[in-house]
């Protein structure tokens, strides 16, 4: 690991690690990929010619969403993994508010989201609110795994590996409840996504550290006083425990 370099008024942390930046892309893109094909498949639009140009079209949306759809549920499953091997910023205590520093942030952070505070407090990684608000999203992540397993094993041969979680059909109430279920998430995992890209351009202007950047690059600049220092890295203050 290498040291953080500091300037006199910033200093560089790396935050987020590999894993958590490659399952962020690859979670988005597979939403993307999986929306799109997913609407084509609830609504055909498009048919190409010929007597098997619709079932062509249709062949290749169902193979591109359950494909994408393998992606996506790999990638969150990884990342809930690493929520417990990685480092301090990825760890699972970022999203739910279990340490007494994190609560004790959520009221200064909801007053600057209501523009009462002039400055978000420095928390390096996710404040608690966008903490809480992440642990719903992946709660909606897995809802759509398991809805679309659901739905996938509904239909499968006898052989299939995804044939025994048919035991899941009655516990999303059937398969039309999995598939309305399924498609309202869609809309709700969209609509996070419009407001999460304007909240990270947003917070990058406001603060100043690269929060924009970071999920490309890994590192954040931030204030010293946001941080301290551990003897071989900086970390966050509200992870130090009094």
């Amino acid at each position: 690991m290498s040291v953080p370099t500091a300037t006199p008024h910033l200093v560089r942390v790396y935050v987020w690690e590999w894993p958590v930046r490659v399952t962020h892309w690859l979670i988005a893109g597979s939403i993307v990929v999986c929306s799109a094909t997913g609407l084509y498949i609830g609504a055909p639009f498009l048919i190409a010619a010929g007597p098997a140009g619709g079932h062509f079209v249709m062949g290749w949306a169902k193979v591109l969403h359950f494909y994408g759809a393998i992606v996506f549920a790999l990638s969150v499953l990884s990342r809930l993994a690493w929520m417990f091997v990685g480092n301090t910023y990825a760890r699972w205590d970022k999203f739910l508010p279990v340490p007494k520093q994190r609560r004790e942030g959520i009221l200064p952070t909801v007053s600057f989201y209501l523009f009462r505070l002039r400055k978000p407090p420095g928390f390096v990684g996710h404040n608690p609110v966008a903490g809480m608000t992440y642990s719903l999203v992946f709660v909606l992540f897995l809802t759509m795994i398991v809805t679309g397993v659901a739905i996938y094993s509904a239909d499968t041969a006898i052989g299939s590996v995804l044939r025994p979680f048919r035991f899941l059909m009655p516990l999303v109430g059937g398969l039309q409840t999995a598939r309305w279920i399924h498609h309202v998430v869609m809309w709700l995992l969209l609509g996070f996504m419009v407001h999460h890209v304007y909240s990270a351009v947003l917070m990058s202007q406001v603060e100043g550290n690269g929060t924009l950047e970071s999920i490309f690059s890994g590192y954040k600049f931030v204030p010293p006083d946001d941080l301290t220092y551990s003897g071989y890295r900086f970390v966050d203050r509200h992870d130090v425990r009094a």
